[in-house]
């Protein structure tokens, strides 16, 4: 994996750590904006893909901020944390949100990434354990 990325070992199946994550997500009242099952798209068209279920998230107070002054961090927002069976054992993973702002040149809006990193932790260490 990238070296900008933050991975952690999950206790639980694929399934359960996207569930445990959106309701820590709910919880903390962000807004869920997607969870794309990636394996049942490969399944839809007779492949197999190893569980994986990516889920995206925001709050717009942390990432409006960070899109007024780069625009073209939208590709990147809302968040987007990936959910993976690697070989047997659960891995969750993101990209660091200072990786963010270095590839966007984002000056200012430190606040922002500062929290985000923060509820980034906080929130996976939930579904992960």
């Amino acid at each position: 994996m990238a070296e900008n990325w933050i991975i952690k070992d999950s206790a639980s199946d694929v399934a359960a750590t996207a569930d445990k994550l959106v309701a820590a997500v709910e919880g903390a009242g962000a807004t869920l904006f997607a969870r794309v099952d990636h394996a049942a798209g490969a399944a839809s068209i007779d492949a197999e893909l190893a569980p994986m279920t990516l889920v995206m998230f925001g709050n717009p107070k942390l990432g409006t901020p960070i899109l007024q002054n780069a625009p073209r961090a939208g590709l990147d927002l809302p968040i987007r944390v990936l959910i993976w069976d690697d070989n047997g054992t659960t891995k969750i993973g993101y990209l660091d949100p200072a990786d963010l702002k270095a590839r966007y040149e984002v000056s200012g809006a430190d606040k922002s990434f500062e929290m985000m990193a923060g509820a980034l932790g906080k929130l996976t260490d939930a579904a992960s354990n």
